[in-house]
């Protein structure tokens, strides 16, 4: 059994005091891909923004081997935020700076490495991504391919234990994203990242997860949680079933 590398307790994620999501609470093992899903606009951003401490949560904690991502402060804080390393939907690299600068922000801001160490480790990254050889490149002249995977790359550059992604697969072709799919399990693989990923992205789900939670905006929770293949052939839990197998909802209540 895998030890619990995050850990979320009663979380109420929200804005100003108004919880979205309500009473949260779930565990992520250590290595595994893990995918927060649900309808369009149902909270998962927001869960995830929560977890990686950028809102603070109306209540809840959210555990990061065990120490309080929302109450941590000082240098506990910023060696938390080192295990972490997330790419958002829009990829945000700065289109001002080449790739290889991008990936080298991080190192400039979190260590006191030589610049030409920083170099090295940032083609390092680009070649993890299949990226060798576009480090000159600005944002701007990337595909939108190439761009999510200049994210993921920038956010493994100060080898975080857990990689966060914001809608990995969102404005890419299928050949892309089922290329994205294939970096992103060979990177868990690999070098033994936990993902924690944000998408609605069925055929991305059923090819890389190890683990899913459902949240469903009616009743402002986790409808479903277990394996993708589990949620598919299950029909004793009438959303999931219907989100797993394509099958239109004839009633809005689960």
């Amino acid at each position: 059994m895998k030890e619990p590398i995050i850990q979320v307790e009663n979380l109420f994620a929200g804005y100003h005091g108004q919880a979205i999501m309500e009473d949260l609470t779930f565990d992520i093992q250590k290595g595994e891909i893990f995918v927060i899903l649900g309808g369009s606009g149902c909270g998962k951003s927001t869960v995830l923004k929560h977890m990686i401490g950028l809102l603070p949560p109306v209540s809840g904690r959210v555990l990061i081997n065990g120490q309080d991502m929302i109450t941590a402060t000082g240098k506990t804080k910023n060696q938390m935020l080192r295990q972490i390393g997330v790419a958002f939907q829009n990829s945000a690299l700065f289109g001002s700076m080449t790739v290889l600068e991008n990936i080298m922000l991080p190192l400039q801001e979190f260590t006191r490495l030589p610049k030409d160490a920083l170099f090295t480790i940032a083609r390092a990254k680009l070649r993890l991504v299949d990226l060798s050889g576009r480090g000159h490149l600005l944002p701007g002249e990337l595909s939108g391919g190439m761009k999510k995977r200049a994210a993921i790359a920038r956010a493994m550059a100060l080898d975080p234990a857990i990689v966060f992604l914001d809608e990995p697969s969102a404005g890419l072709d299928p050949l892309t994203s089922a290329e994205l799919d294939l970096l992103i399990m060979d990177l868990a693989r690999t070098l033994g990242i936990t993902f924690v990923i944000v998408t609605h992205e069925l055929e991305s789900i059923l090819t890389i997860a190890d683990a899913v939670i459902m949240l469903e905006t009616d009743i402002k929770g986790i409808i479903a949680a277990g394996s993708p293949k589990d949620l598919k052939d299950d029909p004793s839990n009438a959303y999931a079933y219907q989100f797993f197998n394509r099958k239109p909802r004839r009633d809005k209540n689960p």
